[in-house]
């Protein structure tokens, strides 16, 4: 009999709001229609591997806590391979259709590049194994292109050509392992693509090279016929102070600057839309506006602290305007509601990942079900409508199909004297619609 790692814990089961049984869900119930679609298939709901399962909860502070029986404190191929099997009894249990990974989370570094690589070939085989037994999906994988330490200077920006040339032969092999995994995505952090000071960095020739390295993978991705979505993922700083993937507005300009446009969309998350000023809903709306919204990180910051802390989602509010833009582009054709999220270090027996995943879900199901009420209330869209209806008239369709100039418009407002009064932007009533429903 195979190994059992969470034993006296059954397939996570859907209680209802009256529950008291916290490891129930209270709101996500997979099957459950809304808007004619299942609650699966709306959140494509995915565990990530490195937070989850990789991840010993240590600080700047202090040593990890997490308590895994199931690790034997070696760097092994074996090992690795236990902790997939163990991964794959927690997705099954949980319910989640998806994970995602990083090259070095699931397999160990080598001593060089053909060990790495060998011991990737190796863990992926049990990757596989388990993927076609539990029916469980890879929605993306990645490469982790910024803890070994040749990568302290950058990896595809790195001044070191043979540190691009690593990095270059690590997303390779990332890609063909996800491909031959099935994964539907490959996505692209800039980890320490960036800089510290201005006064060493060629930021023009970083750039660059950043766009060549990203041509290359386009180019590799249709040699190995891998149909997936590509995503680059928006974070501001951390660990640079400056990242030249800063926020949606910016990678979005990177991509039409350097012809990238047609071969990526982002991948958007809450914490990283905090350390870069914005709320969640401004990156969600610039990038739902380009037609470039693939996915999400479903996680949270704590606005006390300055850093990318990864908390699991929990506010609904913010669930609620993720989802409003979700169905607002019309549902995910890409991508899902991904947990780049961490327990925190003082959350560290393995149950912990079952009460923290399962928070997180609940929070995303109550989103979804008061995005389409608003929705399908219309109130809300309703008022953005008329607030912008004088656009609609004579004067504003002829601004916005560029027939009416400067001078045009001069002797129009001319005649008139002056322009109309704008009515109330009614805030505080918008809010308390957006209440009803909470």
């Amino acid at each position: 009999m195979s190994q059992e790692f969470f034993p006296g814990i059954s397939k996570i089961a859907f209680g209802g709001p009256k529950s008291r049984n916290p490891l129930e869900f209270k709101h996500y119930n997979d099957d459950e229609l809304v808007g004619g679609k299942t609650m699966r298939d709306h959140l494509r709901f995915s565990v990530v591997y490195w937070h989850t399962f990789s991840n010993p909860l240590g600080d700047p502070f202090g040593a990890g806590t997490a308590v895994r029986p199931w690790e034997d404190g070696t760097n092994s191929v074996a090992n690795a391979q236990r902790r997939a099997r163990m991964a794959f009894e927690f997705i099954s249990k949980l319910g989640a259709p998806y994970y995602a990974f990083h090259d070095r989370d699931v397999s160990p570094e080598g001593k060089n590049l053909t060990e790495s690589h060998k011991n990737f070939d190796e863990v992926a085989k049990v990757l596989k194994e388990e993927q076609q037994r539990t029916g469980i999906k890879l929605l993306w994988g990645t490469a982790n292109l910024f803890t070994h330490p040749r990568y302290n200077q950058g990896a595809s920006t790195s001044p070191n050509v043979e540190v691009f040339a690593m990095a270059a032969s690590q997303v390779k092999k990332a890609m063909e392992v996800t491909h031959d995994l099935g994964g539907e995505g490959y996505t692209f952090w800039g980890g320490r693509e960036g800089y510290q000071t201005m006064l060493n960095t060629n930021m023009k020739r970083e750039l660059d090279h950043l766009a060549r390295f990203l041509h290359m993978a386009v180019d590799y991705k249709k040699a190995i016929g891998f149909t997936g979505q590509f995503y680059i993922e928006p974070k501001p700083k951390e660990p640079t102070k400056h990242q030249y993937d800063s926020d949606a507005a910016a990678c979005l300009n990177f991509l039409r600057t350097y012809d990238l446009m047609d071969h990526f969309k982002l991948n958007l998350e809450t914490n990283h839309a905090t350390l870069a000023g914005h709320e969640m809903l401004h990156e969600l709306t610039v990038a739902v506006d380009s037609g470039a919204l693939g996915s999400i990180d479903a996680n949270t910051g704590d606005p006390m602290l300055g850093w990318d802390t990864d908390q699991f989602p929990t506010d609904i509010y913010l669930t609620t305007h993720c989802m409003r833009k979700i169905l607002e582009m019309g549902g995910f054709t890409t991508g899902g509601v991904n947990f780049d999220a961490k327990v925190r270090r003082e959350s560290f027996e393995p149950i912990d990942l079952f009460y923290s995943h399962i928070g997180g879900m609940d929070a995303f199901a109550r989103g979804l079900k008061i995005a389409h009420a608003i929705q399908t209330d219309g109130r809300l869209a309703d008022f953005v409508s008329a607030r912008y209806s004088s656009w609609d008239g004579e004067l504003g369709q002829q601004i916005e199909s560029g027939q009416a100039g400067f001078a045009d418009i001069e002797k129009l407002m001319i005649a008139k004297g002056d322009s109309a009064p704008i009515g109330s932007g009614r805030q505080e009533m918008l809010e308390n619609l957006i209440n009803e429903f909470i």
